[in-house]
Formats: structure tokens, C-alpha cells, sequence
């Protein structure tokens, strides 16, 4: 169902957050969107996988801290390295310390988002999600690799890509590390979503990144997130 989501069919949608009143919040805020459902909420990452695995939605919205089961177990059970048929799981955070970041993508999870990201944010990261997609935060991006970018490691020549970046795969690139979307991407260049998310993966294949985090702080290592944007195509 992922991926193949169609535009008359609402995106299904789990949420998951141990605070009654921000599932209420949550859930008046997703309801008020076109094309987006929610399906059902639970208490603690326990239930959210249980109730994962019976509905199965087609996004999860989950909370990092909860008690038992975090959301990023929870992440790893339903979306991990290895799980037949995941499910999308678009993590949400009142902190956004660096370890959540990176566990939570090691974990799966299809986004990043702050519950103060906003209504606009969080319906772009959970329709992204429900596409194959990944959407962080650019305001965590963009402060991780300048947190990043201050380290010995963010000093260290980064490894060279197994071949060559085309100019548009630069293009794309760039447009990563200044904390930009697929969709907001493909209109600054003026391409398709679908040749976007093309050049996406050629990029991570060539670099051995595995998210987009991984790919701003390569393109800030080599020098490439200033690198401007063209308009050919």
C-alpha cells in the first residue's frame, strides 16, 4: 500500500503518544486535513504496535517518549532493518537532541518532525511517508550538520562517491542540504517528484548514505551545500 497510496483514498493514520491531550491535539489537527484519516490512537508504543499490526495504517505517528515501549522500539518492531511489510513511522518529539535524531532514522522512521512543527509540516511529513518518502525537519537538518560540521568527524575529508555526482544529482544535493523536501526540490528545478526521488537514490548508492541527514552532512563535508542551483534540465 505504500507508495501506491491513491489520491481518492485517505491516508490512514495510527498515532501513538502517552499524553491524552496531545493525541486529542494530534488528531483534531490530521482530521482538519484533506486526504488524511485517523484511524485510531494509542497510549504507549505496546499498543501502538499492537494496534499497528491489527489496523495496519498507513502512516504511524509516534512519540519518542513513552512508558515500556518507546517510540523508537516501536519504530523498529513495525519499519526496522529487516521487518517484512513495514509500516511507515513518522516520529515526533518535544526534544530534539541529536541522539533521538539518529536512532530514530536507525530505527526506521520515515520522519522527524517537533510536535511544535505545525499544521503544515506535520500533514507534509505524513502524506510524504505514506508515498516512500522522508521528510525531517529542516530546522533539525540544518542544525545537526552545523552541530556536525564543528567536529573533528565534520572536519574529516569525507569518502569520495564510487562515481562521479551528475550536475543535476548536485543540483539535488544541494538542495538537501539546505534542508529542502522532495516536492520543494522537484519545483526549484523545475523536475517531477518521481525524477527527484530517481536522483535521490542514485545519490545515497553512489555515497552510502542512508537518510537525508546522512547526505546534507556529505554535501557539507565536500563543500557542495552552497553549490547553486541550474535550470536546465
Amino acid at each position: 500500500m505504500t507508495g501506491t497510496q491513491d489520491a481518492a483514498t485517505p491516508v490512514r493514520v495510527l498515532i501513538a503518544d502517552d499524553q491524552e491531550l496531545v493525541r486529542t491535539g494530534l488528531r483534531t489537527i490530521l482530521g482538519a486535513q484533506e486526504g488524511i484519516e485517523v484511524i485510531g490512537e494509542a497510549a504507549d508504543g505496546a499498543e501502538g504496535i499492537t494496534l499497528a499490526r491489527a489496523l495496519r495504517p498507513d502512516v504511524c505517528l509516534f512519540d519518542i517518549r513513552m512508558p515500556g515501549v518507546d517510540g523508537l522500539q516501536a519504530t523498529r518492531e513495525l519499519a526496522g532493518p529487516g521487518v517484512e511489510d513495514p509500516i511507515p513511522v513518522v516520529v515526533i518529539t518535544t526534544f530534539d537532541l541529536d541522539e533521538y535524531v539518529y536512532a530514530a532514522l536507525r530505527a526506521g522512521a520515515r520522519g522527524f518532525l517537533m510536535k511544535n512543527a505545525g499544521p503544515v509540516l506535520l500533514r507534509e511529513a505524513v502524506l510524504a511517508a505514506s508515498r516512500g518518502d522522508a521528510l525531517i525537519d529542516p530546522n533539525v537538518t540544518l542544525r545537526l550538520i552545523a552541530a556536525f560540521a564543528g567536529t573533528a568527524s565534520g572536519r574529516d575529508a569525507a569518502k569520495p562517491p564510487s562515481t562521479p555526482l551528475t550536475p543535476r544529482e548536485e543540483d539535488v544535493l544541494a538542495g538537501i542540504a539546505r534542508g529542502l523536501g522532495n516536492s520543494e526540490i522537484a519545483r526549484e528545478l523545475h523536475l517531477s517528484l518521481s525524477t527527484v526521488k530517481t536522483h535521490l537514490a542514485s545519490i545515497m548508492a553512489k555515497i552510502g548514505a542512508r537518510n537525508r541527514v546522512e547526505l546534507a552532512i556529505w554535501a557539507t563535508q565536500t563543500g557542495r551545500a552552497a553549490t547553486p542551483n541550474r535550470t536546465a534540465g
